[in-house]
């Protein structure tokens, strides 16, 4: 792709970005949503971190684990259950961390 085409494409992505993130602020009534979209856009960023974070800790090199001696699938867990308990972000980090790093830099998984 040369300077040009990749000027091109920025510029592409900048006006799609802006408009598409600033839609709801082009006119001036309340747009009206039904509840039931309401209700699911609730779960919008939950869904979204699951799809990020999920491929990740159980795939490695666009692959699924073949074995239970991953370090991740035990700091998740770790992070899970800690969350379950305590509803905390900063201890569910802490927590996975403080499983993942023993078992990587111990162990080597």
């Amino acid at each position: 792709m040369g300077l040009l085409e990749g000027f091109i494409a920025v510029l592409g992505l900048t006006a799609i970005t802006v408009v598409t993130r600033g839609f709801f602020f082009l006119t001036e009534r309340e747009i009206p949503i039904p509840e039931w979209l309401r209700q699911g856009l609730r779960y919008a960023p939950l869904a979204a971190l699951v799809a990020v974070v999920l491929p990740e800790v159980v795939m490695t090199q666009g692959q699924l684990i073949a074995t239970w001696r991953d370090a991740r699938l035990f700091a998740a867990a770790a992070g899970a259950a800690y969350f379950w308990w305590r509803r905390g972000i900063l201890g569910t980090i802490l927590s996975g961390m403080a499983v993942l790093l023993p078992l990587r830099l111990g162990l080597g998984w």
